[in-house]
């Protein structure tokens, strides 16, 4: 790995910690190799509050099937 190359990893790696550090502030609940996943969807052209919405259903959906008062 070139030193150019090195020099874009770590800072990719250091925008990645301040985010995660961002992330637990805001208590999304996201661990950061999800988030990294996030934001790697959103550099790609995913829209931001499309993936909001979805990671939102998915919890509500999780806690309604994990939940005790669904009959399990």
């Amino acid at each position: 790995m070139s030193a150019r190359e090195t020099a874009r990893h770590g800072s990719a790696e250091e925008t990645l910690d301040i985010l995660h550090e961002i992330s637990q502030l805001l208590n999304t609940q996201l661990d950061k190799a999800t988030l990294a996943t996030c934001v790697n969807m959103i550099e790609n052209g995913v829209n931001p509050e499309a993936l909001a919405a979805v990671i939102q259903e998915l919890r509500r959906e999780s806690a309604s099937i994990t939940s005790p008062a669904n009959g399990r």
